[in-house]
C-alpha cells in the first residue's frame, strides 16, 4: 500500500495522539488488494488493542475481502470530522476555498482469528458502544442464536506496522485566520461545528 501525501505542516507523528484518534473514530474503511493489485474495500468498525498493538474486527463470511488477507498488507482509514472552508472567513486575502479534515491511516497484514476469539471481539465491540448508554443492551440472546450469527462472520486481527496521521486544520494559516475559521465553522453548524470543536481541541492540546 502506498503512503498518503502529507505536507509537513499537517503531519501528526505523536503515537498517542494517533491511537487516541483511532479509539475516538473507530469506524474505518478497510482496503485490501487481490494478487493482481485490484483494491477491495469494506466499511467496518475496528477495535484498537493498545497492549497488543492490534486492530480487531470482523466481516461477513460472504464478504470475499477476508480471503484477500493471505500475507498481503491492508490499509485501514479512520476518518474524523471534516468540512468545507470558505475563503470569506479568512482575514487575509486573496484566498480560495479548501476542505479541512483529520484522518489516520493504519497499515498492516490482517490474519483470520479463531471462532472463539471472534466472539470475544464482537463482545468487546458491543461493550465499547453500549456501556456508556443509560440503558445498555445486555447481549442476552439464546446460545444457539449467537452460534448461528458467529458462523456468518470472520474475525481478524491486524498488527499496526505503520501509522500515518494527517490533520489538515489550517496550520498553514495565521492564528487570526484559524480563529476566524473556527468561528465560521461553528456558525455553519452540523458537521462543521464538530470540526470547529476538534480544531480548537487540537490547537489547545497540541
Amino acid at each position: 500500500m502506498l503512503p498518503v501525501f502529507i505536507p509537513a505542516s499537517f503531519r501528526i507523528d505523536d503515537r498517542d495522539t494517533l491511537l487516541d484518534f483511532i479509539e475516538r473514530y473507530g469506524f474505518a474503511t478497510l482496503v485490501s488488494t487481490d494478487a493482481s493489485g485490484v483494491p477491495f474495500a469494506t466499511h467496518v468498525p475496528l477495535l484498537l488493542d493498545r497492549s497488543a498493538d492490534l486492530l480487531l474486527g470482523h466481516v461477513a463470511r460472504a464478504n470475499p475481502q477476508w480471503e484477500l488477507f493471505a500475507g498481503r498488507e491492508s490499509l485501514a482509514i479512520f476518518h474524523g470530522p471534516h468540512a468545507y472552508i470558505s475563503p470569506t472567513w479568512y482575514t487575509v486575502a486573496p484566498a480560495v476555498p479548501t476542505w479541512n479534515y483529520a484522518a489516520v491511516h493504519v497499515y498492516g497484514t490482517p490474519r483470520v482469528i479463531s471462532a472463539e476469539r471472534t466472539g470475544d471481539v464482537v463482545d468487546r465491540l458491543v461493550r465499547k458502544y453500549e456501556d456508556h448508554r443509560p440503558n445498555p443492551w445486555t447481549g442476552d440472546i439464546p446460545d444457539d442464536y449467537r452460534r448461528r450469527l458467529l458462523t456468518g462472520i470472520v474475525g481478524f486481527e491486524m498488527p499496526l506496522t505503520r501509522i500515518e496521521g494527517k490533520f489538515k486544520l489550517g496550520q498553514n494559516r495565521s492564528a487570526e485566520d484559524r480563529a476566524a475559521t473556527v468561528a465560521g465553522l461553528r456558525e455553519a453548524g452540523g458537521e462543521s461545528a464538530v470540526l470547529a470543536e476538534f480544531t480548537e481541541e487540537h490547537f489547545r492540546t497540541g
